[in-house]
C-alpha cells in the first residue's frame, strides 16, 4: 500500500510531505484548492505521461516520491529481472524539469519511465468520473471472470494446448514451405545429383591430383635424376657393389681381428641392405614416371572437373562430397514428404481437437461463473441506488482465427441502466455518477480476485447525494476493510466514512498561491464536514449534522 508521498514543485505545491496508513482515507477542499494537484503528482510517480506545465512556476524541477510496502512475489520478480534491489520498502522517484525532460528512478536506480508505468500498475488503480481504469478495459474481463469463477485449472490446461497445437501447426506449415520449394527444385536436384554422382568426388582429392600432376609435369627431370643415382649406386664403380667387396674382404679375415671387425661388418650389413630398399624405390619410381606421361592429361582434366564443379555449386572441393549428400537427402524428402505432412497433418489436427476440448470444459465453467457474477454484482446495485440497473456478463464464440491461450470465448461486462434498454459497454451506457457507482459494485464483488494494494476514487460521489451518497460512503468503507482506498469527494456522507481525512486547503502568500494538506483531528475533522453540509457559514445545525453523520458510522 501507500505509505508516504513527498511532493515537491508541482503546480501550486511547494513542499508536501504525507504519510498515509491502511483503510479509508479521505481527501476533501474547496473546489480548486488542488486535490486533483495530489493526483497528478502521485501519477507522476506512478509513470504517467509529464508534462513541463506541473513544474511550480519558477522551480527548475519538480520532483514525487511515493513509498509502498508490503511488496507481493510478482512485485519483487518483476524488480529483479531489472537488476533492481526489491527489499522494501519500494521508493519510485520522479523527476520533471522545467524543460519537459524526465528522469525515473526505483529505489534509487535509475530506470526508464515505462517500467515506473509497470510496476505502478501493480500497485495502484485509479478510478475516476471520465476515465475508469482495468475494469472498464474488457482486455481484462475474461481474467476477472476465470479467477472469480475458480477456472485456473481449465484456463492452464487451455494455455498448455493452445501451445501445443500451435507449436505442431508451425511444424506443420514449415515442413510444408520445405516440401514446396523442395519440389519446385525437384528437376535441378536430379540434375545436380546425377552429375556429382558421375563426379563420385573424394574428399581431399585435389590436394592428390595437384601432387601427381607436378609429378608427371616434371617427369623428365625426375627421370634423369633417378636414373643418376642409380648408375652411381650400381655397376662396376657403384656403391652396391663397392660396399658388398669391402664386406667380403673384412669378412675373410674377421677371425683374425680378435672381434675388432664383427662391428664394422655388422655396420656394411645393414648399409647394404639400406642401399638395397633404395634402389628398389628408385627403380619403382622410375619405372612409374616413365609409364606416367599418358596419365598427366588424365590427371589435369579430372582436377579440372572437380574445381569446375566446386565453383559451379559455390563450395570448396571437399565440400562436394558433403553436398552430394546433402542434395541426395532433399530429393528423398520429395519422395517422402506426402507421408510425412500427413504425419504432422494429423499431429495439429489432434492438437486442435485437444485445444477444442480443453476450452469447451473452461467455456462451461465460466458460462456457470457469469451467473454467480452477475447476480453479485446486482447485489450490491441497491445499496447504490442502481435499482434499475442490471449487468450482464456477455459470453460469446469468437472467431476460429482469433482462438487464443486464453480460449475460445470473448467476455464483456455489459449494463444496461434502465428496463427494456439494451446492455451495452460500462463507459458508454451510464452516466458520469452511475458508472463510477457500477465501478464500485464491481470493485467490492471481485475485491478477492482482483485486489490492488491501492484504489483512489477521483470524486466517485459527483453528481449524487443525500441517501445515494450515504450508500457510497458505506461501501466504500467495506471496500476499504480489504485494501487502501483514497477518495477525493465533495460528499460530508462519504467523508465522514473516512478513518484518516486530508484537508486541501490553498493558501495567499503574497503574489503567489500555495496548495497544502492537513491531517485533521477529531474536531477539525467534524467542522470539516459541517462545512461540506452547509458552505462558508457553519451553523450550529450544521455541526450536529456532522456530528450525527460520523457518531452514526461509528454506530
Amino acid at each position: 500500500m501507500l505509505t508516504a508521498l513527498s511532493i515537491r514543485d508541482v503546480v501550486l505545491i511547494d513542499q508536501l510531505d504525507l504519510t498515509f496508513s491502511n483503510g479509508l482515507c479521505v481527501l476533501t477542499g474547496e473546489t480548486g484548492a488542488g486535490k486533483s494537484i495530489l493526483l497528478d503528482a502521485l501519477g507522476l510517480a506512478l509513470g504517467a505521461r509529464g508534462d513541463s506545465a506541473l513544474v511550480r512556476h519558477g522551480a527548475d524541477r519538480a520532483v514525487v516520491t511515493a513509498e509502498f510496502e508490503p511488496m507481493d512475489g510478482q512485485l519483487t520478480t518483476l524488480l529483479s529481472e531489472h537488476g533492481i534491489d526489491a527489499d522494501p520498502p519500494l521508493l519510485l522517484r520522479r523527476v520533471l524539469s522545467a524543460d519537459g525532460r524526465s528522469r525515473a528512478f526505483v529505489n534509487d536506480q535509475s530506470a526508464s519511465v515505462g517500467l515506473l508505468r509497470d510496476i505502478g500498475s501493480h500497485l495502484v488503480e485509479m478510478q475516476g468520473q471520465f476515465e475508469q481504469h482495468r475494469l472498464s478495459d474488457i482486455g481484462t474481463h475474461c481474467d476477472l471472470l476465470d479467477a472469480y469463477g475458480g477456472c485456473g485449472a481449465a484456463r492452464n490446461a487451455v494455455v498448455v494446448a493452445f501451445q501445443a497445437w500451435r507449436n505442431a501447426a508451425e511444424s506443420l506449415e514449415s515442413a510444408s514451405e520445405r516440401a514446396a520449394k523442395a519440389l519446385a527444385d525437384q528437376e535441378y536436384l536430379h540434375h545436380a545429383v546425377e552429375e556429382l554422382d558421375l563426379l563420385a568426388p573424394q574428399a581431399g582429392e585435389e590436394n592428390q591430383l595437384a601432387s601427381t600432376r607436378m609429378v608427371l609435369m616434371h617427369a623428365e627431370q625426375l627421370v634423369a635424376a633417378v636414373n643418376g643415382a642409380l648408375s652411381k649406386l650400381t655397376g662396376a664403380d657403384g656403391a652396391e657393389d663397392s660396399l658388398s667387396a669391402a664386406r667380403s674382404l673384412l669378412s675373410r679375415v674377421a677371425d683374425k681381428s680378435g672381434g675388432q671387425l664383427d662391428s664394422t661388418i655388422t655396420a656394411l650389413d645393414g648399409t647394404v641392405a639400406n642401399i638395397e630398399d633404395a634402389l628398389r624405390e628408385l627403380r619403382a619410381a622410375a619405372d612409374t614416371i616413365e609409364h606416367g606421361d599418358s596419365r598427366l592429361e588424365e590427371v589435369e582434366d579430372r582436377l579440372h572437373a572437380l574445381r569446375e564443379l566446386a565453383r559451379k555449386h559455390d563450395v570448396g572441393t571437399d565440400e562436394l562430397a558433403p553436398l552430394t549428400e546433402d542434395l541426395r537427402q532433399r530429393l528423398a524428402l520429395i519422395e517422402t514428404q506426402s507421408d510425412t505432412l500427413a504425419q504432422l497433418d494429423e499431429a495439429a489436427r489432434l492438437a486442435r481437437s485437444d485445444f477444442v476440448k480443453k476450452s469447451g470444459t473452461l467455456s462451461k465453467q465460466r458460462a456457470g461463473a457469469t451467473t454467480r457474477l452477475e447476480a453479485a454484482v446486482m447485489n450490491e446495485f441497491p445499496a447504490l441506488k442502481l435499482e434499475k440497473a442490471r449487468l450482464t456478463v456477455s459470453l460469446s464464440a469468437l472467431e476460429e482465427e482469433r482462438w487464443n491461450a486464453k480460449g475460445s470465448d470473448r467476455v464483456e461486462f455489459l449494463v444496461s441502466t434502465n428496463p427494456g434498454m439494451p446492455a451495452g459497454s460500462l463507459s458508454k451506457i451510464a452516466s458520469g455518477g452511475e458508472l463510477s457507482r457500477m465501478m464500485l459494485a464491481l470493485k467490492l464483488t471481485l475485491i478477492e480476485v482482483e485486489q490492488v494494494p491501492t484504489i483512489i476514487f477521483d470524486e466517485v460521489d459527483s453528481a449524487i447525494g443525500g441517501a445515494t451518497a450515504n450508500a457510497v460512503g458505506e461501501r466504500l468503507a467495506l471496500l476499504a476493510d480489504r485494501t487502501q482506498v483514497l477518495v477525493v469527494t465533495h460528499s460530508p456522507q462519504v467523508a465522514a466514512r473516512g478513518t484518516d481525512h486530508l484537508r486541501v486547503e490553498k493558501t495567499e502568500l503574497g503574489d503567489a498561491a500555495v496548495t497544502g494538506v492537513d491531517r485533521l483531528d477529531e474536531k477539525d475533522r467534524r467542522e470539516e464536514v459541517a462545512r461540506m453540509l452547509s458552505g462558508a457559514r457553519i451553523t450550529a445545525e450544521a455541526r450536529a449534522a456532522a456530528e450525527r453523520l460520523i457518531v452514526g458510522d461509528r454506530a
